[in-house]
């Protein structure tokens, strides 16, 4: 074999052995405690906004780009959540939220949130078919 080949493979392998490494960073979700575990990694977390017994907080005025409020992971823990940006519209009405963020003293740091909001045409849902006589 040609030096030039055995190089070509040795920089292909090194190029998909990268590629490998950071597909797998972002292709689970994590829950707060596995991100508390590890403080200065960032990790997708799913959860459900709480509002019940945590009110959220945002004072435009004071500080336009903090957004706190209370979320609940799949495992059904609970953390505080601190957002750099200003409140989404309708976040209140998200049925699930994925931040993207870090764990910092106890308060998830997100960077990004992705919701998910009701369908609209939700309620307005027909049963279409035959009707048994």
């Amino acid at each position: 074999m040609k030096k030039s080949n055995i190089l070509a493979l040795v920089l292909i392998a090194g190029a998909l052995a990268a590629i490998v490494s950071m597909v797998g960073d972002f292709s689970s979700y994590e829950t707060f405690a596995s991100a508390q575990e590890k403080p200065n990694k960032e990790f997708q977390v799913i959860g459900k906004l709480d509002t019940v017994s945590h009110p959220m907080h945002y004072d435009p005025i004071t500080d336009p780009n903090r957004f706190t409020f209370y979320a609940k992971d799949e495992s059904g823990q609970m953390c505080k959540v601190e957002f750099s940006g200003p409140k989404p519209q309708d976040f209140e009405r998200s049925e699930k939220l994925t931040m993207t963020g870090k764990m910092e003293n106890g308060t998830f740091k997100c960077s990004n949130i992705l919701m998910k909001c009701p369908s609209k045409y939700k309620n307005d849902q027909v049963a279409v078919g035959k009707t048994s006589s």
